[in-house]
């Protein structure tokens, strides 16, 4: 198989195998709050260090303590969660995408960086990645391929939650938000406690 056919059979298996992950949520409520370019570069920058890992660690991510994985996972659910509910909430409801004034490029990037970067850590989509490395030998194609999709998917939920807002009021967005951050968390901690 050519590179370029390995690189588009990997983005479109990641790109499936995102589409109802997490991230892609947490992408989504980024960018409901943030200017979306910020938040892209942010979740961009994540989904390149997430590839490399897989790159670099092949096969090995998928003996990760699945437990600690998902324990870690609930709990920043929970915590993002809990600074929807308690954010103090903009004055101008509909504000599309309005950046506030104290969040600079850095603090938006930064904070989108570390929470996806964290949520996407032996993430199904990683593993899918370290295997399609190491059954197709071509790491180049296979990281290309899978962050290419990675980052197409969070762009579609931040245009998404850009969207959402000039049909759905923001107080609305937050609460949908925060109950789905507790779900997710809920099944999440479940999961590291059950095994």
């Amino acid at each position: 198989m050519n590179s370029l056919t390995i690189a588009a059979l990997t983005f479109g298996i990641i790109f499936l195998a995102e589409l109802p992950d997490k991230t892609a949520l947490a992408s989504l409520v980024l960018g409901t709050k943030y200017r979306a370019g910020y938040v892209f570069a942010g979740i961009a920058a994540a989904f390149a260090l997430q590839v490399a890992l897989a790159l670099a660690a092949g096969s090995l991510l998928a003996l990760l303590p699945h437990r600690w994985v998902e324990g870690i996972t609930g709990l920043l659910f929970l915590g993002g969660a809990a600074m929807l509910l308690w954010h103090k909430e903009d004055e101008d409801d509909g504000a599309e995408g309005r950046e506030p004034a104290n969040d600079s490029f850095w603090k938006v990037a930064g904070t989108s960086f570390v929470i996806v970067a964290i949520a996407e850590f032996g993430d199904l989509t990683q593993i899918m990645t370290a295997n399609l490395a190491a059954k197709y030998d071509d790491p180049l194609a296979v990281g290309l391929g899978a962050w290419l999709a990675l980052c197409a998917v969070g762009g579609v939920a931040i245009v998404g939650g850009q969207k959402l807002l000039q049909h759905v009021p923001m107080k609305v967005i937050v609460r949908v938000a925060a109950l789905a951050m507790i779900v997710l968390a809920g099944w999440s901690l479940f999961k590291a406690i059950a095994g």
